[in-house]
C-alpha cells in the first residue's frame, strides 16, 4: 500500500540528512545544507508517483533527492543579490547573507552537480535527463523573468512547472516506466505545476493576482486542481496519494 504523504516526507528527511555529498565539497557542506530546507513538496511527488505504479521507495530516494537537491540549488541563486536580493529564507538568513555572496554561487552550484550525481547512480540515462532538461527550462525562465513582458503563463511553465514535471516524470523514469506511457502523466505534472504557481500567486498577491483578479485567480486554481485530477483518473494506477497532494495544494495557506 502506498505510503501516506507525511511517510514520505519523513523518509526524503532521513534520505537528505544521511546523504554524504563529495568529499572535495567539505568546505561548502555547511551551506548547501543550510539551503535545505522547505516541505518537499517536490520529492514527496516524486516518491508517490512511483509508489503509485509499484516502484519500492529505496529505488526512488536517489531521484526524489535530486530534484530537491535541483530545487534548493534554484533558491540560493534566486535570492543572491544580482537576482531578487533577498536576505531571509523561510525565516532565516539566505545563504548569501549567512555565507557570502561567493560561496552562496558555489554551494548552489555544487547542489546542481550532486543532483546530477545522484541522478546518474540509475542504469540509464532518463532520470538525468529528465531533470537536466527541466533545470535549462527553469534558468530560462528566470531570464524571462527578469526581462519582463512574458505571458504568464509560458513563464510559469518554466520557472515552476518544469521542475514540478520533473519530480513526476522522474519518479516513472526511476521505476522503470516506459515512455509509451508517460502521456497522461506528463499532463497531469503540467496542472500540478500551475497549481502551485497559481496559489502561491494568490497567498503574495502577486502573478495572476494583479493580471486577472483574486477571485479569477481562486477559480483558476480551482479548474486546475480540477484538471490535474482528471488526468490522475486516466492513469492505470493507485493514485489516492498523488489525488490528496493535489487537494492539499488546491487548499494551502502557505
Amino acid at each position: 500500500m502506498p505510503r501516506r504523504t507525511e511517510e514520505l516526507r519523513e523518509l526524503v528527511e532521513a534520505y537528505l540528512a544521511e546523504l554524504a555529498f563529495t568529499p572535495e565539497l567539505r568546505p561548502l557542506e555547511e551551506a548547501m545544507r543550510d539551503a535545505l530546507g522547505g516541505k518537499r513538496v517536490r520529492p514527496v511527488l516524486c516518491l508517490a508517483t512511483g509508489e503509485a505504479v509499484g516502484a519500492d521507495v529505496g529505488t526512488l530516494l536517489p531521484a526524489a533527492a535530486a530534484v530537491e537537491l535541483v530545487h534548493s540549488f534554484s533558491l540560493v541563486h534566486d535570492d543572491l543579490p544580482a537576482l531578487d536580493d533577498d536576505a531571509e529564507r523561510r525565516g532565516q538568513p539566505s545563504v548569501w547573507a549567512a555565507h557570502g555572496e561567493a560561496t552562496a554561487i558555489l554551494a548552489g552550484d555544487a547542489l546542481f552537480g550532486e543532483a546530477v550525481r545522484l541522478a546518474l547512480t540509475y542504469p540509464t540515462p532518463e532520470v538525468a535527463r529528465e531533470l537536466v532538461r527541466a533545470t535549462l527550462h527553469m534558468i530560462g525562465g528566470q531570464q524571462l523573468d527578469l526581462q519582463g513582458g512574458v505571458d504568464l503563463r509560458q513563464l510559469h511553465a518554466l520557472k515552476t512547472g518544469a521542475l514540478f514535471g520533473a519530480s513526476i516524470m522522474c519518479g516513472l523514469w526511476a521505476a522503470g516506466v516506459p515512455a509509451a506511457g508517460h502521456g497522461p502523466w506528463r499532463s497531469f505534472a503540467a496542472q500540478v505545476g500551475l497549481l502551485f504557481q497559481v496559489v502561491d500567486d494568490i497567498l503574495d498577491g502577486d502573478g495572476y493576482v494583479p493580471a486577472i483578479g483574486e477571485e479569477g485567480a481562486r477559480q483558476l486554481a480551482a479548474d486546475t486542481a480540477d484538471r490535474a485530477r482528471a488526468r490522475l483518473a486516466e492513469v492505470d494506477a493507485d493514485t489516492d496519494v498523488l489525488r490528496s497532494i493535489v487537494d492539499d495544494l488546491a487548499v494551502r495557506t502557505a
